[in-house]
């Protein structure tokens, strides 16, 4: 009942993750109802996002100029490198205003299981900058690597991967702390969180 390009509309909304097929109705009959200017600002924004937009040579992170701002800025310490899995987890992490290095999204995570090693992602790319000081951000020699991957089986293999590979190369790892979170209640946590807790205590 309804015309080709609506139902194809429809389509290309429904595939979009965690859109169903009565949210992509939704959306696309918003679209109908829209004016002309305001149907083309959307997809005018999605056409500039896709032609603009891309990897940092050095980090991977997103960025429309290159290197990113983070990897260009002279402020922060290039020779501390924060090892996260996407770009979202960059953002999070720098809402904190806590660190002052830069950054390497490697763009999924070691799952064997799923056929992802290390030539699917960027694996490669941060190497090279633990070797060759020239590829990492403003030339500077990596002297630290934080590993920032999420804390569960396929995040805990490639830290270990990747930490056994910097240290190789006489990097110093370190990895973001695990354990009790700040306003938390032991009677709540699980054993994990607890063993991470006990395995990462601190003098007081």
């Amino acid at each position: 009942m309804l015309p080709d390009s609506v139902r194809r509309l429809i389509d290309e909304f429904a595939a979009l993750p965690g859109i169903g097929r009565r949210s992509a109705e939704r959306l696309a009959f918003w679209v109908l109802k829209s004016s002309t200017p305001e149907a083309m600002k959307l997809a005018n924004a999605i056409a500039e996002v896709k032609k603009s937009v891309k990897h940092c040579s050095v980090c991977w992170n997103l960025t429309d100029v290159d290197p990113c701002p983070i990897c260009g800025d002279d402020r922060r310490d290039a020779g501390v490198v924060l090892v996260v899995e996407q770009p979202k987890d960059l953002i999070t992490l720098e809402q904190t205003g806590m660190f002052n290095g830069v950054y390497h999204v490697l763009l999924g995570r070691l799952d064997p299981l799923d056929g992802v090693g290390p030539d699917s992602l960027t694996v490669s790319s941060l190497l090279a900058r633990l070797d060759k000081p020239a590829t990492n951000a403003r030339g500077t020699p990596v002297r630290e690597l934080i590993l920032g991957l999420n804390p569960d089986m396929e995040g805990d293999s490639t830290a270990l991967w990747l930490a056994e590979e910097a240290r190789k190369r006489g990097v110093q790892v370190s990895r973001l702390a695990r354990g009790l979170p700040t306003g938390g209640q032991i009677e709540f946590a699980n054993a994990a969180v607890l063993a991470d807790a006990i395995a990462g205590r601190q003098r007081m």
